[in-house]
């Protein structure tokens, strides 16, 4: 049977076409143009294109080795019937070929499925889960080329035909690797909950919550189990290194257990030793220390010389040994001893983005039953740019007054009682401190803010009384400091910088305090590897805020007290934990220290450092290392020594895919 095709009189007419005819007959087409004949296979024209007008189409041909031949005067529905006719010749010719392979096409699909149920039982047995990192390597060896022979209707009719095998194997490769396996691990963890539910009941003094055996058997490389206060937490790393020992899936010297402090490590230590060994689990072989003895072993395994920790560093001793460091800083340099005072007393707060200086109070004014923040000189002002202003003119000793009101009676039908920033008596003059920023405009949200400006310099001009200006901008920068150093002076006052002026009101910051917080500092720089050079950079870019004066003093400030540290360290040939960590860490990345354990379990993981995740991650970043984290976020203490909590809130993009678990109930209340 031909299926025929040719222009209709009217549309030779209107497109000007001349004579043709096209035809099929089974696989092959004839085209006759005038007198000459021209045909084919008709896969030779499957990119054949057609052009539709208001009512005629225009086909072009795709003749191998000559232009492309244009048929016109074709109604466009014909048009449509003769390229669907073409393309079903071609789909029907194409299923003909692909049913003819269709066993050689599915041999990797058979190969790669008889391949994944081997590794996924054979893994189940050996390590007990079907890890992230398996499940990408089962997913790259997946095979591709099937997808397109599955999407034609026959295929799928001829594979219902086809032997239970080649079903299964089809099956399974077309679902997603990752579901499949994460109901393999949901089975095999239902029945392990039941087969070891013994172990779980006599591993501790007290039977495991579901929660608890849950976390034990999950076995991924990466878990991350967020265990709330007084959950069991302990006892759930204590069983999950028995249940691995008991389950033969790693041997106890492959076992690590880490844990922030000595306490913690020796709690954990004695507890696997007390469950473990009458169980007849060999616990004492099992490492359990703190990751600063743990970095002093690495470093004496890896060099041979185990380096000397300061006697002075992690102990009572440490605060009263950087506080003579910052005392003796202060009788050699002039410049350190003002700057650590200034910064104590005036600047040891940061500013809030700029227009929300009012935001968040710190205080409450009885007279006009408003929050505010409280000056050193007792009173409550509006905003924490005025309350700056007001420490540092009270650190200087200069007599001041807030919110006096303007020595002219200044309200009328559009304005109340005109009250300055500050007065100051004794030279007679006032000072506005202006919401400005560095293009001298104020916040957007401060609406009459500017016109507000204007009359109040005017009241002051046509009246002739002294107004002196500050703007945020300047409080950022440190010109307004340096402006109202100079202005007052000229005006007569004497500036009197006392730190140990008694304060009428707000305490300023301790020295312990404020050199703890340098020491904290410290901490952070070494553990994340940081120069003064990329420190200034850091100020330079401006990623701590607009605040450069106070961001610059203390960086000053701390360069100094820095490098004391490290003298000090020098002169007494030790080290301190950040070097020791940062050492270890060192010498692991270079590969001359290759960890041999194959399950590192971390206690207290919300408390640790840039440092010891650097640490970590080189302890797990081979194929078949496994990494047991717990902490609560809600519980990190230990921020003073460097701990840094987005370790653990971004777990997943700095130690990979991993699974998140929980232990919700307390025994604590």
């Amino acid at each position: 049977m031909h299926d025929i095709w040719s222009p209709t009189g009217p549309g030779k007419l209107f497109t000007q076409s001349g004579n043709w005819t096209f035809s099929i007959k089974g696989e092959q087409y004839s085209l006759l143009i005038e007198e000459k004949r021209l045909g084919g296979n008709i896969l030779d024209i499957e990119n054949l294109k057609i052009q539709s007008g208001f009512f005629w189409s225009t086909i072009s041909l795709p003749i191998s080795g000559s232009p492309p031949i244009k048929l016109r005067g074709i109604p466009n529905a014909s048009a449509d019937q003769l390229v669907r006719a073409i393309r079903r010749v071609i789909t029907e010719k194409r299923i003909s070929e692909l049913l003819a392979n269709f066993d050689n096409a599915t041999q990797p699909i058979l190969g790669w499925f008889r391949s994944t149920n081997t590794i996924c039982k054979s893994h189940i047995k050996a390590k007990g889960w079907l890890t992230h990192e398996l499940k990408k390597r089962i997913t790259d060896a997946k095979p591709t080329e099937l997808s397109q022979l599955l999407s034609e209707p026959a295929v799928r009719v001829h594979l219902k035909e086809q032997p239970t095998a080649i079903r299964n194997a089809v099956n399974l490769w077309e679902q997603r690797f990752n579901d499949v396996a994460d109901r393999i691990n949901e089975r095999h963890l239902e029945r392990s909950l039941i087969e070891y539910k013994p172990f779980f009941d006599k591993v501790e003094k007290s039977p495991l919550t579901e929660e608890q055996a849950k976390a034990v058997v999950c076995f991924d490389n990466r878990v991350l189990l967020v265990a709330s206060a007084g959950s069991g937490k302990t006892s759930t790393m204590v069983a999950k290194a028995g249940y691995a020992l008991e389950r033969g899936y790693f041997k106890a010297n492959k076992i690590l257990l880490l844990a922030f402090n000595n306490d913690v490590a020796t709690e954990l230590n004695s507890r696997i030793r007390e469950r473990l060994l009458p169980l007849g689990l060999p616990a004492s072989d099992i490492t359990t220390k703190t990751f600063h003895a743990f970095g002093l072993d690495i470093i004496g395994q890896a060099t041979g010389k185990k380096p000397t920790v300061a006697s002075w560093i992690g102990n009572s001793q440490e605060p009263h040994v950087l506080l003579d460091l910052i005392d003796d800083l202060k009788d050699q340099y002039e410049e350190f001893r003002t700057n650590w005072d200034l910064f104590r007393i005036v600047f040891g707060q940061d500013l809030p983005e700029f227009g929300k200086e009012q935001q968040s109070p710190d205080s409450w004014d009885r007279e006009t039953n408003k929050g505010g923040f409280w000056t050193l000189n007792n009173e409550v002002v509006k905003s924490r740019g005025e309350q700056l202003i007001a420490n540092w003119l009270f650190y200087n000793g200069i007599p001041y007054q807030y919110e006096r009101r303007y020595s002219l009676d200044t309200a009328d039908a559009s304005h109340s009682q005109y009250q300055p920033d500050f007065y100051f008596p004794t030279i007679d003059a006032y000072l506005e401190h202006w919401a400005l920023d560095e293009n001298n405009k104020p916040p957007p949200e401060f609406t009459g803010y500017a016109e507000s400006m204007v009359w109040k310099k005017e009241l002051h001009r046509s009246n002739g009384t002294t107004l002196l200006e500050t703007t945020m901008a300047g409080v950022w920068s440190g010109k307004a400091f340096r402006y109202l150093t100079t202005e007052l002076t000229k005006l007569g006052i004497t500036l009197d910088p006392n730190p140990d002026r008694p304060p009428k009101g707000r305490k300023p910051i301790e020295n312990p305090r404020l050199a703890n917080t340098f020491r904290t500092f410290l901490t952070h720089v070494k553990s994340n590897r940081l120069t003064m050079n990329s420190l200034h950079q850091r100020l330079k870019s401006r990623v701590a805020g607009r605040f450069h004066f106070r961001h610059q003093m203390f960086l000053e400030l701390f360069e100094k007290i820095w490098s004391a540290w490290e003298q000090k360290l020098k002169q007494e040939r030790c080290i301190d934990f950040d070097d020791m960590l940062g050492l270890a860490t060192d010498l692991a990345e270079r590969g001359e220290w290759s960890s041999p354990y194959e399950l590192v379990m971390v206690d207290e993981f919300q408390d640790v450092s840039q440092a010891r995740a650097r640490l970590i991650t080189n302890l797990i970043n081979r194929p078949g290392r496994y990494l047991f984290a717990v902490g609560d976020d809600w519980q990190s203490i230990n921020r003073f020594a460097g701990s840094d909590l987005a370790v653990m809130t971004d777990f997943e993009r700095r130690f990979g895919e991993s699974v998140s678990l929980r232990l919700e109930t307390t025994f604590r209340c």
